[in-house]
């Protein structure tokens, strides 16, 4: 099940909105929302919900014996190593044995067979909240949770399960045994759940029929209008795609009495990797800053042993958001450009973006950024790294395509899908932020959520295309 569907729409949300008011304690509230969030879950793996409940069961178990070492650090060290070593055993079987296996074979010329296992949605999201739950114990900053209820909840809750924000334990911790449901957030949690399928719905499935329609064409097919369209297109969806669910699960857990963090702050602003990775996906960033960066000695050490911590960072970024090269590709090629930001003076001078800043720089740091994302981005929804490659080399008119390939472009500028793209990079922007404040928009922000809801529910009902990007993570 996913938000932008008319089941979790129609019937799933206003039901469990309907029972979680009517339970009479949070201990109940609890109870129903993680049952709640078991049935989401189970919507789309009925089998894999129990892998979900044993990795729950297994940390909450860590946790515990964590809390039973006392001030035995080696204790600890020990039952802490185990613990990361089972969550990523677990997310490589199921998400990485098949490449691996793959990798293998191609490298040392072998055939063994590649096993065949599907990819449980959301593993890395719900593996990753795990891992921090029990490393957080492990590090004093939380106290173990001795009801087992609250972790299920932590781990399962459906507003953040499949597509994130990668909710970190001491950030809710105490909320799950202590919250209230106002109608102040209720009202809040709503119109952000609004906006945010909006953006899904309205732009990012949209802008889903021209990247896909192009990116699945023949190369033979793609001159340089064509490429670049293609890459801006897949941009704007993985941006509102991505920030929409982000949207919506924060919006619902307002609703619920949880407060998620925020895990985009429009990243295409900025005039610099540096600055569009503090925008972009802010829940994973500082996840891999908190748990990996900084135990690996961060910057402390050295530029030397400070780079090579950045390169395994968005080494393991990439990987993280699929089993395939094209992702780590697309991690490697952002972390060498942090590191060029970082020690080449070139970048370091010409992407400024404080207020000292000439405006010849921010315009120079703002093209360069959207050129570094969008040729990125190729990567990320390239098939295979040689058509990323291809894609690029069309980009820059090193490729020559068929003449009649016009018509496959042609067929995608519709009138539709020019006033998408264009909605879609204002919006992109902090325009609408700026006139949020005023009051005469605050006081027609109902209507036009009204209208947006009525838009989003006459595209599904029309079976309009809805893809779901998360599949792949």
């Amino acid at each position: 099940m996913v938000f932008s569907s008319l089941s979790f729409l129609c019937v799933f949300l206003p039901a469990v909105l309907v029972l979680y008011r009517l339970m009479p304690s949070l201990r109940a509230k609890n109870v129903l929302l993680m049952v709640a969030s078991l049935v989401f879950y189970a919507y789309g793996e009925p089998v894999y919900v129990l892998l979900m409940v044993v990795s729950a069961l297994l940390n909450y178990s860590w946790a515990l014996l964590l809390r039973s070492c006392g001030d035995s650090k080696g204790r600890s060290r020990g039952v802490m190593a185990i613990a990361i070593a089972q969550n990523l055993g677990v997310l490589c079987v199921f998400k990485y044995a098949g490449f691996l296996v793959e990798t293998l074979n191609g490298v040392a010329g072998l055939a063994i067979p590649v096993p065949q296992i599907a990819l449980p949605i959301g593993i890395s999201f719900f593996t990753f909240q795990a891992m921090s739950y029990v490393i957080d114990v492990y590090r004093g900053e939380v106290a173990a949770e001795r009801n087992f209820v609250r972790i299920l909840l932590y781990i399962s809750l459906f507003p953040q399960l499949i597509a994130g924000p990668i909710v970190k334990y001491h950030d809710i911790a105490h909320e799950l045994s202590e919250r209230v449901q106002t109608r102040d957030g209720f009202t809040k949690g709503l119109r952000r759940f609004i906006i945010g399928l909006s953006k899904k719905v309205l732009v990012a499935n949209c802008m889903a029929q021209v990247a896909d329609a192009l990116f699945d064409a023949p190369m033979t097919e793609i001159g340089t209008v064509a490429a670049w369209v293609g890459a801006a297109a897949y941009a704007l969806q993985i941006y509102f795609d991505f920030s929409g669910y982000s949207d919506m699960a924060i919006g619902i857990g307002w609703m619920f009495g949880f407060h998620f963090k925020e895990n985009f702050n429009r990243p295409y602003v900025s005039t610099s990797v540096r600055g569009f990775w503090r925008r972009w996906h802010i829940s994973l960033s500082t996840w891999f800053r908190d748990y990996l960066y900084i135990p690996l000695g961060g910057n402390r050490k050295g530029p030397g042993r400070a780079a090579a911590n950045r390169i395994i960072v968005f080494f393991l970024c990439g990987l993280w958001h699929g089993a395939s090269w094209t992702f780590v590709f697309w991690g490697l090629y952002h972390g060498v450009f942090l590191l060029l930001e970082q020690y080449v003076p070139f970048f370091s001078r010409n992407g400024g973006t404080g207020p000292d800043a000439s405006l010849a720089r921010r315009a120079f740091g703002h093209v360069y950024l959207i050129v570094v994302v969008l040729v990125g981005w190729v990567f990320f929804r390239a098939g295979t790294i040689e058509q990323g490659f291809a894609w690029v080399g069309a980009m820059f008119g090193v490729c020559s395509p068929d003449p009649s390939s016009a018509a496959l472009l042609l067929a995608q500028l519709t009138p539709l899908n020019i006033t998408v793209f264009a909605v879609g990079c204002v919006c992109s922007l902090p325009v609408l932020d700026r006139l949020r404040d005023r009051p005469a928009l605050q006081r027609a922000s109902w209507a036009i959520c009204i209208v947006l809801l009525a838009l989003c529910l006459l595209s599904l009902a029309t079976g309009t295309y809805n893809p779901f990007i998360y599949f792949r993570f």
